[in-house]
């Protein structure tokens, strides 16, 4: 008898045994020794409509008669479990793709949803049913990097489709596990599909794309996730393409989605992104949620991530839909929870007896360690790296050298412990001096200096500002509380404290006034941060407002010497929790020649700085200089650190540039001020250690970059722009021509699968097994691979392909890769297979890809581009 039909047999039996072969089920459902679809076809008839429907939003409803929990698909494991307390933080998913490890990030993710289990099954022993705590997990984002002024491109695997299909199919297959029965959890693909900023217009924008670059660069990604990696949920997008809503859309969700690539499992909306389909300034497509949410669930839309899914009742009513169609949607939620074992005694499930000490194991942080230490990503070094560790006297200067909570990225859980840069080097080096100075913001160029003792609570009032804090949200009547503040305005109600005492925990307002006596003449700053709803007014006229918590709000004024000017902040509350902060400062430029006088006898400065993920992310209040709602306006690096730089380098001492961000600067004008350059993007929990082993090193650098930094923003804008806002510049065009190492004609700064080693290695002349090839068939590539130094070190091997005389096809594209550790002096033989896909381009006749006969150039080393690549020439017919 044949092996797969004895672990068929052996499964049956098993089964049997655990669920108890003969028992009786008070309903079909609930019988785990009855075929998957026959368990929902029960299911869908014990339901009634309202049921059903209340089973198709994130949030699902209980359904007490039956006995089904509540229960919330949403969920995040972008880098490690997100949102809910203790979890192994990774280095964001930018990080994690410079490691270009497709089987360490499996392991990764294995890890992952590890952990995931382990949380889950705690939840449930303490019946905690929330967001955050569930199985399916709305991870990987395998949208392309295409510009790098787009804030969430640090949650991406990069600007390359060969390379983010590779990853984000180890990604599901590590979540998903391997059981022949159950998923350990959910993946979800996002964001389906054409998605990359700008963040502030995503619920209006309409991508417009050739069918070329949608084929070639947007779909590959998802079409592996779906046919290849067996992905079980994909969200879409909130943009609109090509005039409808991705969530409503024709093209992508039925015609290619469904059809082309049979996907049955579950599509999910980004979150609220059915709003979108009928607010008024979002795309406006439907003129009202009734008929919006009909269209979406018509186009198989199974999962509404919101609660416009509730108008579902009056589409039905109103005849736009039928509940065979509200059924077919929910067949696919629902063979989510028997496929994820939530309706099955916990035994039968393999992962159910995960206990929550495995979340942020030692395992676990080991492995983050090594995925940290595999993502550093050495982009210059003028023979200064590595530094000696009997070094005498270090300073390690920057906004980011101390700060842990930048190292987590965005949709991060929060690890035991963060190692930060700043820790890493003092552990490095417990006998050197080590100066620490912060030096400067990431953004801000000025010294604020507070002028809050010069306020007073009245015309003949005492020092301070006067508080009142009211019952209600509308400052009506007698205040509860009244009180005078003569340190400083910063009130905060979260974590169950009241404002004052006899004020209540929701629906108050509050009033803060005083007269400010000027003790210059010049400008001052009025800085205000507000939950919610806020106003300030100077000298009652209004300079301030808003109506939602954001960015923080700057007003400057000109005052006048022992003039005095009454300032007054009105805020209201509707949520539970309020936050208001008033500062009133002087701003002075800073300037660094105290800080050079510190430093200038250091052997060696480290500067750590770039970005942060408060600066960079998802539809962000941030209006920094630089910066819009998340997005960057510029890639420079912000102007502050440049001058910094700068200053430090005159005291003729090594610098060396720890760069974390999650995206590519334009550093072109900077490469003056420092010596190396280590890109350590946000690296998670143990970025710190893994740092100090590169700068020292203990550790051979060995990351690659998934992206193209290029030397200026005008050589990214390709002049196809359709708008004259330079804000807007070529950021919203979607088409490839001059973006990515793909498509780029000029020389980048650092070219897209750039990294330096401490070792140095020798590419020989590789062997294809046939230089002719048949257009379904494959080929294989030896290259031989030296390591001509005494060191031993990882290099990533890459090839690329050309496709000759076709001028719309890229200049050249990633195909195969594979990191390999080669010891000193030694040579390995590296095989890498070019399946037929490697040969598939756009084809107008069919709207779709082929494997096009003729010839193609193949390109291999250790980079994309220059002298490190060789080639050879191979015939497809």
């Amino acid at each position: 008898m044949k092996k797969n039909v004895w672990r068929a047999i052996c499964v049956s039996l098993l089964i049997c045994c655990l669920s108890g072969c003969g028992k009786t089920y008070e309903y079909p459902f609930r019988n785990p020794q009855l075929p998957v679809e026959e368990r929902i076809d029960n299911l869908l008839e014990l339901l009634t409509p309202e049921e059903k429907i209340g089973l198709m939003m994130n949030a699902s409803q209980a359904v007490p008669r039956l006995d089904i929990p509540a229960y919330d698909w949403w969920n995040e494991a972008l880098h490690g479990v997100a949102r809910s307390g203790l979890a192994t933080v990774f280095p964001q998913a930018i990080g994690m793709a410079a490691t270009w490890n497709e089987t360490e990030h499996f392991n990764t993710f294995d890890i992952i949803s590890d952990e995931a289990r382990a949380k889950y099954n705690e939840a449930l022993r303490e019946d905690n049913r929330g967001r955050y705590y569930g199985l399916s997990f709305w991870t990987p984002n395998i949208n392309i990097f295409r510009d790098p002024r787009w804030g969430r491109g640090q949650e991406t695997y990069g600007e390359d489709p060969y390379l983010t299909t590779r990853l984000g199919v180890a990604a599901v297959k590590g979540l998903q596990g391997n059981d022949p029965r159950y998923f350990k959890t959910h993946a979800c693909a996002k964001h389906y599909a054409v998605h990359s900023g700008p963040e502030w217009n995503r619920h209006s924008y309409n991508a417009v794309v050739s069918d070329r670059d949608l084929w070639e660069t947007y779909l590959p990604a998802f079409k592996a996730l779906v046919q290849e990696a067996n992905v079980q949920e994909v969200m879409c997008a909130y943009n609109a393409f090509n005039g409808q809503p991705c969530c409503g859309s024709n093209e992508l969700l039925t015609d290619i989605l469904r059809n082309q690539w049979k996907y049955n499992g579950i599509i999910v909306t980004d979150c609220w992104a059915m709003n979108d389909f009928f607010n008024k300034g979002a795309h406006e497509t439907h003129p009202d949620p009734t008929t919006a949410v009909a269209d979406a669930v018509i186009h198989s839309t199974d999962l509404e991530c919101g609660d416009s899914y509730k108008y579902l009742n009056e589409a039905l009513k109103d005849g736009l839909l039928t509940i065979e169609q509200i059924d077919s949607s929910l067949r696919r939620v629902l063979r989510g929870w028997i496929e994820l074992g939530m309706f099955d005694p916990q035994e039968m499930v393999p992962w159910s007896n995960y206990p929550y000490s495995m979340v942020d194991s030692q395992k676990h942080r080991e492995q983050a360690l090594k995925v940290a230490h595999e993502s550093m990503t050495l982009l210059k070094n003028n023979s200064v790296l590595p530094l000696h560790k009997d070094i005498k006297r270090i300073a390690v200067i920057g906004p980011n050298a101390a700060d842990s909570t930048m190292l987590w990225g965005n949709y991060s859980g929060f690890p035991s412990s963060t190692v930060t840069i700043l820790d890493g080097i003092k552990a490095k080096l417990p006998n050197t001096e080590v100066i620490y100075e912060k030096g400067c913001e990431l953004v801000d160029p000025w010294v604020r200096t507070s002028l809050y003792s010069n306020f007073l609570s009245e015309a003949s009032g005492s020092q301070g500002m006067k508080v009142e804090f009211f019952n209600n949200n509308s400052l009506e009547g007698q205040p509860a509380a009244t009180l005078v503040n003569s340190v400083g305005v910063n009130y905060n109600s979260s974590g169950g404290t009241a404002l004052a005492q006899g004020v209540n925990m929701e629906n108050t307002s509050t009033r803060i006034s005083g007269i400010f006596v000027a003790p210059y003449t010049g400008e001052i700053e009025i800085a205000v941060e507000a939950s919610e709803k806020c106003e300030v007014y100077l000298n009652n006229k209004q300079i301030l407002s808003q109506n939602r918590k954001a960015a923080p709000l700057v007003h400057m004024a000109n005052v006048q010497k022992g003039q005095k000017y009454e300032i007054k902040l009105e805020q209201a509350q509707s949520k539970r929790n309020v936050e208001i902060s008033l500062n009133i400062n002087q701003r002075t430029p800073i300037e660094f020649s105290a800080l050079v006088e510190k430093v200038k006898d250091a052997d060696a400065i480290i500067y750590a700085g770039g970005l942060s993920p408060r600066l960079e992310g998802e539809e962000m209040p941030v209006n920094a200089e630089g910066f819009r709602g998340g997005d960057k306006t510029s890639i420079d690096l912000p102007g502050v650190q440049k001058r910094i730089l700068a200053d430090l380098k005159k005291t003729g001492k090594p610098v060396i540039f720890v760069l974390c961000t999650g995206s590519a600067l334009a550093l072109e004008a900077d490469e003056k001020n420092y010596d190396a350059l280590l890109c350590a993007w946000y690296g998670g929990q143990a970025a710190g250690i893994a740092v100090a082993d590169v700068l020292f090193g203990d550790y051979n650098p060995a990351g690659r970059l998934p992206i193209t930094f290029y030397k200026t923003l005008s050589q990214l804008d390709n002049g196809l722009s359709k708008h004259n806002d330079p804000l807007r510049q070529g950021f919203e065009n979607y088409d490839m021509q001059g973006r990515t190492y793909r498509y780029m004609q000029q020389a980048p700064l650092y070219p897209f699968g750039h990294g330096l080693s401490y070792s140095t290695f020798n590419y020989g002349e590789a062997k294809l097994s046939a230089e002719i090839v048949k257009g379904g068939e494959g080929v294989t590539i030896t290259i031989p691979v030296e390591n001509t130094s005494a060191r031993s070190g990882d290099e990533v091997v890459q090839v690329y392909v050309k496709r000759n005389g076709d001028e719309q096809a890229p200049v050249k594209s990633l195909r195969a890769f594979q990191r390999v550790n080669v010891e000193a002096g030694q040579t390995k033989r590296v095989e890498l297979k070019l399946d037929s896909g490697s040969f598939e381009f756009y084809d107008e006749a069919i709207n779709g890809l082929v494997v096009k006969p003729g010839s193609y150039t193949v390109m291999y080393g250790g980079t994309s581009v220059g002298s490190g690549q060789k080639q050879l020439d191979i015939s497809i017919e």
